[in-house]
């Protein structure tokens, strides 16, 4: 029975478009093009920032962030954001008793973004705000020690398997792959991604089905 269910950030609940066109926009590249060096990185099996230094060599990314929000063209979330699926899943969830955790890999500013959008989540953090990200197995012991139920009745939904699938598995989590983006589609018929998931879905409103199984 599972008892708490937890969601990856990117791609699984907010769509990444509006991140990468306004990095685009800031590097002054065509859009399609760092679209296609995203897609190339992940073909690869790399973090998606080297897209970024792809685009622009030397880069560093940190303080092109901060320089992005110096200027005013920093981070920026709103209900266009979120996939069609997110609240209608996430109210379906709570309402059968379900805690409802939202963590991923994604700065503090996004974790203050996300809850400014009064999203039907019992707690919504990031790995900027832990100090701590995936995949590294101090990620997943903060997401057992949030989820107040045991590993065993955890699930964690995500869509990136280096990042999602396979530690939260290591840690002792149920997880889910969630065919969504690049990662969940390019990786979602990989014989080890589906070797290690426990349900593989193509939509947050799938979950359901976790709970009837």
């Amino acid at each position: 029975m599972i008892e708490t269910i937890v969601l990856d950030i990117g791609e699984t609940i907010t769509r990444d478009d509006r991140y990468w066109a306004s990095w685009a926009d800031w590097l002054e590249i065509p859009r399609h093009t760092l679209s296609a060096l995203v897609g190339a990185v992940v073909a690869k099996g790399q973090d998606n920032a080297d897209a970024l230094r792809l685009a622009r060599p030397g880069c560093d990314v940190a303080a092109e962030y901060r320089a992005r929000e110096a200027a005013g063209r920093g981070e920026y979330l709103d209900e266009s954001d979120l996939y069609d699926d997110v609240r209608p899943a996430l109210s379906a969830l709570r309402g059968r008793g379900v805690r409802v955790v939202v963590a991923g890999n994604q700065t503090a500013r996004a974790g203050e973004l996300l809850r400014g959008l009064a999203l039907p989540a019992d707690l919504i953090m990031t790995s900027g705000e832990w100090g701590v990200a995936k995949p590294q197995p101090s990620f997943f012991a903060r997401v057992r020690e949030v989820a107040q139920a045991p590993a065993d009745r955890t699930l964690y939904v995500g869509d990136h398997p280096a990042n999602d699938i396979f530690p939260a598995k290591a840690a002792g989590l149920r997880v889910a792959h969630l065919r969504r983006g690049p990662w969940g589609h390019l990786w979602a018929d990989d014989p080890e991604v589906t070797a290690t998931a426990d349900w593989r879905i193509s939509t947050l409103s799938e979950l359901i089905d976790t709970l009837d199984g």
